[in-house]
């Protein structure tokens, strides 16, 4: 389901890449970026995540509005994300939710992480502008 690329340099230039301290949420209408170029994630734990977006790398940083954890540790903490809620958020909110659901569906607490982000994934998918991006997240968090 996934392509592993182990070099910086072998991210493509225009990709989305997933980026916590990025300063672009993802938006819905990144989808044609993510079609073209694809989707990019970091897999890293959260005690080196800083030193891991310290570098300059290609590809286009974004990242995601607050969501909770489902992965067992980080249980409900919001934007304690494993990489794979992530990804799998992100396809959400770009139209590809079916993708997301089979990813999920491979770890035990996929599902729940569904069930604990429904609604504002729901929202998140519907905005156009990174200000109702912004609203959206209010009414949830």
């Amino acid at each position: 389901m996934a392509k592993s690329l182990f070099r910086l340099k072998q991210i493509p230039r225009r990709a989305i890449v997933l980026n916590p301290f990025a300063s672009k949420t993802i938006l819905p209408n990144d989808r044609s970026q993510i079609l073209g170029n694809g989707l990019i994630v970091v897999d890293c734990s959260w005690e080196k995540v800083q030193g891991a977006f310290a570098i300059r790398s290609p590809g286009e940083p974004r990242k995601l509005p607050t969501l909770l954890a489902a992965n067992p540790v980080n249980y409900a903490k919001p934007h304690k994300l494993s990489s794979v809620e992530a990804l799998a958020a992100s396809l959400i909110i770009t139209g590809f939710r079916e993708s997301a659901i089979r990813l999920l569906g491979l770890f035990k607490w996929g599902e729940t992480f569904l069930t604990l982000n429904d609604q504002p994934l729901q929202a998140y998918s519907t905005v156009d502008t990174p200000a109702e991006m912004l609203e959206a997240e209010a009414q949830f968090f």
